[in-house]
């Protein structure tokens, strides 16, 4: 039997793969195990809850967050939970609000950038860090499980409070740049003449990536900032960047930032409406870090997928890098391990560990645009200085992926490829986490290379692991 949890929590489509009743077994399941009777307990919890355990509910736009926040307050509370439904929120929201409430746990309602029939769930333990892989699979090993429930006052609660919970999440982003000073708390402008489009993808950071912005000084044009329930990465946000370009050029701002759906991520657009991918925000990002003497060890956490471009620029920088298998998950466990403070993935999901638990595309966005201001340099001046090698990517349909790491002929392949790249350029082979497919990436100092290196490889991977 499959995995129910994959990379990123339960996803699947809403009301057939991810039901009702599925939610509400989830929290049932999810308060069983990470509100263990030995779970430690704080002062603020007998405080808060009369020494109930507490939760956090959060969504997405997605009409289908609706029933599926019900049906999992509704599981939380009755393993005795006080569940507080925040109503709309990122996700980073989440895991911020979990941490400072210091609450047992956070769930969030949500698909990420998937299209809007899909839906998802995904936790936060105590701390507002995503569950190990330990704990997922105690929750689905009890799920839909009978056990001795709590009856009569010790059933739980469920509150609505979207409006305090926002606000204070709003407060620590824009914190994050513009701290307050003085006796009179007076709030700094430090994005003050920058003017920049944001498209919040119809999603969860409609209300908050805008507010922060601005309240950091920026002059704000928002696109799709309107959900309606159903138009949430509707050709919009980081993954249809296209209404972004065409208005940064048309409004001449010095740039862009989108979001995707939850908005644990963020891209960016330079004054020319060009992209600017994760490999270079974080290249960006770094820099800054070591240049106030913030990023631990000098060293940026990556994934396999980050482009040898920025792995090169960083060198000649005196930043290293540490490589992890893709997910944001795994960067972050990295950088819990080597003490890092600084990763994240070609995709735009940023881990900023200064200010957060995991990916916050809208704190990305306010940092780099911060980094534009005190830099006194455009977006494409900054990004100029992380060039992205040419790189080419072909997926290879086989019946026997996973041999790719095994099959003699195939790494003597790489092997032969990889020396004739050098230190010019490279080639990744991995099976897809999804499909019966081998992705092949190689990475060269021209278009051409990358192509024919791709090609070369794309055919051995088919002769011999059809």
């Amino acid at each position: 039997m499959p995995k129910m949890f994959g990379t990123d929590g339960v996803r699947g489509l809403a009301n057939k793969d991810l039901t009702a009743r599925l939610a509400l077994d989830l929290g049932d399941a999810a308060v069983r195990v990470l509100g263990q009777a030995d779970a430690p307990k704080t002062k603020d919890d007998d405080v808060h809850s009369e020494g109930r355990r507490r939760a956090l509910v959060g969504r997405d736009t997605r009409v289908s967050g609706d029933f599926l926040s019900s049906a999992l307050s509704a599981g939380m509370s009755a393993g005795g939970f006080d569940v507080i439904d925040v109503g709309i929120i990122p996700t980073p929201g989440i895991a911020f609000l979990t941490s400072v409430l210091n609450v047992e746990m956070g769930a969030v309602i949500s698909a990420s950038h998937n299209p809007m029939p899909d839906n998802g769930i995904k936790f936060f333990a105590r701390g507002g860090f995503k569950l190990p892989d330990s704990k997922e699979d105690e929750i689905e090993a009890v799920l839909g499980k009978d056990w001795d429930r709590p009856t009569g006052a010790g059933v739980g609660r469920v509150s609505h409070d979207t409006v305090t919970a926002t606000n204070l999440y709003i407060d620590h982003l824009v914190s994050t740049i513009a701290p307050v000073v003085g006796p009179e708390k007076t709030q700094p402008k430090p994005l003050a003449g920058l003017r920049l489009v944001a498209d919040c993808a119809n999603g969860a950071t409609s209300v908050v990536a805008p507010e922060a912005l601005r309240r950091a000084g920026a002059e704000v044009i928002v696109i799709n900032a309107s959900p309606d329930g159903y138009n949430i990465n509707d050709h919009a946000g980081s993954t249809h960047p296209e209404q972004l370009q065409a208005m940064v050029k048309a409004t001449g701002s010095a740039m862009g930032v989108a979001f995707d759906g939850d908005a644990d991520r963020c891209l960016a657009v330079d004054e020319d409406g060009t992209m600017v991918n994760g490999d270079q925000i974080m290249g960006i990002l770094a820099r800054a870090k070591k240049r106030e003497g913030k990023l631990n060890h000098d060293t940026l956490v990556v994934t396999v997928m980050s482009n040898l471009g920025l792995k090169l620029a960083l060198k000649d920088m005196g930043i290293k890098t540490v490589q992890t298998n893709v997910g944001d998950r795994y960067v972050l466990e990295e950088m819990l391990r080597g003490d890092y403070s600084l990763g994240g993935e070609q995709s735009g999901h940023v881990i900023n560990r200064e200010f957060a638990t995991t990916g916050d595309g809208t704190l990305t966005a306010l940092t780099l645009c911060n980094e534009v201001v005190k830099s006194g340099k455009s977006l494409k001046q900054l990004a100029a200085d992380f060039p992205q090698l040419p790189q080419q990517l072909v997926n290879v349909r086989c019946s026997n992926k996973q041999a790719v790491t095994t099959n003699a002929a195939v790494q003597k392949a790489v092997e032969k490829e990889t020396a004739l790249l050098g230190e010019t350029g490279r080639v990744l082979l991995r099976p897809s986490g999804t499909e019966p497919l081998v992705r092949v990436m190689a990475e060269a100092a021209t278009q051409q290379q990358a192509d024919e290196v791709c090609d070369r490889l794309a055919k051995i991977v088919a002769e011999e692991l059809a």
